[in-house]
């Protein structure tokens, strides 16, 4: 892997990464992955884009994917260990990131430390994937020139916000209990009888033929039974 040195004032971290002036002066075998993260809310809903192209310009790859609810910086720095995972997996020796978070190209450069506990480990991962690298380079542009990068971050939010939107619905759908609705019963009136010889002749009202009933003592129904409004 090449190295270069860069230092800033006051910041003696040494980079391993290549300036933009240290470039080799021929470009084959690089490919260029334009980078970009965002976060709706910082922290809020987070994605990032990535466009990879070969030396010749061509687009490799599109890389798009919703991290859930993430910081804006920590979106930066996804989408460059996705180029790195995906230069190594492919076969890429030599990488170019072009990205237009400038904390995370001077971050990378060692011209600024990185003091936040959430960026430090997706830092040092970084380093790491980039030591795996024949030759490894970093530069910061304008967000206008990365357009692609930022479109294909936006696209993977809208995904991810319209996924948490569609199982909020189907969890509260799945949750919701139906209750039918019904008609209340009428109140169920008694009708008084006398048993003669083993038969019960009814003092009032019918029964329809072939009605099973319940039969109790008037006294087993005590004075409420007796009320004609069942009170």
């Amino acid at each position: 892997m090449a190295f270069a040195s860069d230092r800033s004032a006051g910041n003696s971290q040494s980079s391993l990464f290549l300036r933009d002036s240290a470039r080799n002066a021929t470009s084959a075998g690089w490919v260029v992955a334009y980078t970009d993260g965002g976060s709706r809310g910082n922290p809020g809903p987070s994605g990032y884009g990535v466009v990879i192209q070969d030396d010749d310009g061509a687009v490799l790859a599109e890389l798009s994917e919703f991290i859930g609810m993430r910081t804006n910086n920590v979106a930066e720095y996804s989408g460059m260990l996705a180029a790195l995972e995906y230069a190594l997996a492919h076969g890429h020796p030599r990488l170019r990131i072009v990205s237009d978070s400038e904390l995370m190209v001077k971050q990378m450069r060692g011209q600024y430390r990185v003091q936040s506990p959430e960026l430090r480990p997706l830092f040092e991962q970084a380093k790491r994937l980039a030591g795996k690298l024949e030759a490894f380079q970093i530069e910061h542009v304008l967000r206008g020139k990365n357009r692609k990068a930022d479109e294909l971050a936006n696209l993977a939010m809208d995904r991810g916000m319209r996924r948490k939107s569609e199982n909020k619905s189907a969890t509260a759908s799945a949750t919701s209990v139906v209750t039918p609705s019904t008609t209340a019963a009428p109140p169920v009136r008694p009708l008084r009888g006398i048993v003669k010889e083993g038969k019960i002749s009814l003092l009032e009202g019918s029964i329809p033929e072939g009605t099973i009933v319940v039969v109790m003592p008037e006294k087993a129904l005590g004075e409420r039974a007796l009320r004609p409004d069942g009170k």
